[in-house]
C-alpha cells in the first residue's frame, strides 16, 4: 500500500490488477454510522416538535380556544349522538347540548357564589378565633415569642403589604385588561364548538386533504381512534371528578369545615388536571380546615383526601379509563409541566388529553391501521373510507359531526 501527497491510500487487488482508492466512509465503524443516522433524525424530530410547540404557544389566543372547544365537543358528542338517534335535527341537538352545558355551569357558579357569600361572616369569626389561638401558641408554645416580637413581625408584614401596593394595583389593572381577552377567547371557543358539533365531519375531511393519498386512509383511522380516546378520556375524567368532589365534599361537610360546596367545586375542577390539580385543591381544603377548625380537623380532611385519591388511582381510573388511554405518571407530570410553560393553566388542562390522543393515534399508525369492530367512530360512519375527490355520504343515526345532505 502506497501513500502519496494529496491522494487517498490505495489497495492492490489480489492477483495483480489496477489498484483502487478506499472510500472514506468504509473507515467509519458501523455502530458510529447507526448512531449518526439516529442522531440527526432525532434532532429533526426534536426541532419539529419544538417549533410546533412554539407556534402553538405564540398563537395561544387562537389555539387554546380551539383546544377547549375540541375538549368540550368530546364531552358533548355522546349527547348529540343520542339526540340524533332520536331523530332530532342535528342543529337542534348541538344547540341543546350547549344550552344544557351552559345551564349546568351557571347553576354551579350560582351555588358557589351564594354559598361563599353566606359563609363569609361565620368564616371570618372562625379565622379570628384561630388567629387568637395561634398567637397564644406562639407565646406559650415551644417558640416562646414575646409580645414585642410578635408586634414586630406584624409590623413587618404590614409594611411589606403596603410596599407592594403599587405592584398589586398594576396586577389588578392587567387582570382587568385580561378579562376582555378572556371573554373574546370564550366566545371564540363557543363559536368553534358549535361548528365542531354540527359539522365536525366536514372539518375532518377538509383536514385530510393535506395528507398524501397513499396515507389518507391510515391517517383517517388514526384520527378517529384518537378522537374516540379523547371522548373516553373526557367522560371518564368527568366521572372521576364527580366522585372526588362528592366524597371529599361530604367529608369536609361532616368535619364542619366552612365553604364545603366551593371546596367541592374546586376539587371537581382540579380533578381535570391529573395529579397536580388534586394536590393543589386538596392543599387548599386542608389549609382552610386548619385555619377554621384547627389541627385535628385538618388531619381528618387530609386523611379523607388521601383515601379518596387512593380510591381514584387504584379503582376509578383503571376501571373507567382502561388500557386505551392509560398514561405513565412520568409522562403525565412532564406533559403538564410543558403545557403549563407553553399556555399556563389552560395548557396544563389540555396537556393530558393531547397525550391521550397522540398515544392512540400514533399507536394506530404503528399497529394495524384498520378499524376493528369495537372501535368508536365519533366523526364518520365506521364503514366509510376517505375518498380524495368525493365527500362521504351521511347515514341515518350517524355520530355527531355528520350532516345529512
Amino acid at each position: 500500500m502506497a501513500v502519496q501527497d494529496g491522494q487517498l491510500p490505495t489497495r492492490r487487488i489480489a492477483g495483480g490488477g489496477r489498484p483502487r482508492h478506499r472510500d472514506a466512509a468504509d473507515a467509519v465503524p458501523w455502530s458510529l454510522r447507526v448512531a449518526a443516522a439516529t442522531g440527526w433524525r432525532f434532532l429533526v424530530v426534536a426541532v419539529t416538535i419544538g417549533v410546533l410547540a412554539w407556534v402553538l404557544g405564540y398563537l395561544a389566543t387562537v389555539t387554546v380556544p380551539v383546544g377547549i372547544a375540541l375538549l368540550l365537543s368530546a364531552l358533548f358528542a355522546p349527547l348529540v349522538d343520542r339526540l340524533v338517534r332520536w331523530h332530532v335535527p342535528r342543529a337542534l341537538a348541538a344547540l341543546t347540548a350547549i344550552i344544557v352545558g351552559l345551564a349546568v355551569l351557571g347553576g354551579v357558579l350560582t351555588l358557589v357564589i351564594t354559598t361563599v357569600t353566606a359563609s363569609l361572616p361565620a368564616l371570618q369569626s372562625q379565622i379570628d378565633a384561630s388567629l387568637g389561638n395561634i398567637n397564644k401558641w406562639l407565646q406559650d408554645g415551644p417558640l416562646h415569642l414575646t409580645h414585642a416580637q410578635l408586634q414586630e413581625l406584624l409590623n413587618n408584614a404590614v409594611s411589606t403589604i403596603r410596599g407592594s401596593t403599587s405592584e398589586l394595583t398594576s396586577r389588578a389593572l392587567s387582570t382587568a385588561a385580561a378579562v376582555g381577552g378572556t371573554m373574546t377567547e370564550a366566545l371564540l371557543a363557543l363559536f368553534v364548538l358549535i361548528f365542531f358539533l354540527y359539522s365536525g365531519s366536514q372539518v375532518w375531511r377538509f383536514a385530510l386533504r393535506i395528507v398524501p393519498p397513499a396515507m389518507r386512509d391510515e391517517v383517517d383511522v388514526a384520527g378517529r381512534r384518537g378522537f374516540a380516546s379523547l371522548v373516553s378520556y373526557v367522560r371518564a375524567t368527568a366521572g372521576v371528578a364527580c366522585v372526588d368532589a362528592v366524597c371529599i365534599g361530604i367529608g369536609i361537610w361532616l368535619v364542619g369545615v366552612p365553604l364545603a360546596v366551593p371546596l367541592a367545586a374546586l376539587i371537581f375542577i382540579g380533578a381535570f388536571v391529573p395529579i397536580v390539580g388534586a394536590v393543589i385543591a386538596g392543599a387548599v381544603a386542608v389549609l382552610i380546615a386548619l385555619v377554621a377548625k384547627g389541627f385535628i380537623a385538618a388531619i381528618i380532611v387530609l386523611a379523607v383526601l388521601v383515601a379518596v385519591m387512593q380510591l381514584e388511582s387504584h379503582v376509578l381510573q383503571p376501571f373507567l379509563l382502561g388500557r386505551a388511554v392509560r398514561l405513565h405518571p412520568l409522562a403525565v407530570v412532564v406533559g403538564i409541566a410543558l403545557g403549563l410553560e407553553i399556555a399556563g393553566i389552560v395548557g396544563a388542562l389540555l396537556a393530558v388529553p393531547i397525550l391521550a390522543v397522540a398515544k392512540s393515534a400514533v399507536g394506530s399508525l404503528l399497529r394495524d391501521p384498520q378499524l376493528e369492530p369495537g372501535d368508536v367512530n365519533p366523526l364518520r360512519p365506521a364503514n366509510a373510507r376517505a375518498v380524495p375527490d368525493q365527500p362521504d355520504t351521511a347515514a341515518e343515526g350517524e355520530p355527531p359531526g355528520e350532516t345529512s345532505e
